[in-house]
């Protein structure tokens, strides 16, 4: 039996701010924004290329057992691409503040491009939740 991840609740303030800045800044897809029940709207968004989506919830209760994340508490979730200067690229041109492409060296953190799978850069949403980009050798689809 597989075990896949396939959705990451992220908690957001206002959905539409949210959905404007992943779905027409960052690009992911618009899946669904649905009413699901009285007061109970999803959006749910999925990365280009990705097999896990990211759901934003309104009105929606937390699950038995695992209680609420507040909004901006979500912190280091990561994407990866195959050329990471494109991706800073597209996101400084959508308006996106994201951070110079940077990798782990000998003293810590370090300017510019590492070796494979050792360069990486971050962006947060409106909200303050997290992400970290990461370049990667490859799609994933070739790994």
């Amino acid at each position: 039996m597989n075990w896949t991840l396939e959705v990451i609740t992220v908690p957001v303030t206002d959905l539409d701010r949210a959905k404007e800045f992943y779905g027409g800044k960052c690009g992911f897809t618009v899946d669904l924004d649905q009413e699901v029940a009285p007061g109970v709207r999803i959006i749910q968004l999925t990365p280009p290329g990705s097999r896990c989506s990211i759901s934003l919830l309104q009105g929606m209760p937390p699950f038995p057992g695992t209680g609420a994340t507040a909004p901006g508490a979500l912190h280091g979730l990561q994407l990866c691409v195959t050329d990471i200067d494109a991706a800073r690229e597209r996101l400084i041109a959508a308006g996106v503040h994201a951070t110079p492409v940077m990798h782990v060296g000998a003293t810590g953190w370090e300017a510019g491009k590492g070796g494979t799978w050792n360069s990486f850069l971050s962006f947060q949403d409106p909200d303050g939740n997290g992400w970290v980009v990461q370049e990667a050798p490859s799609e994933l689809s070739e790994r």
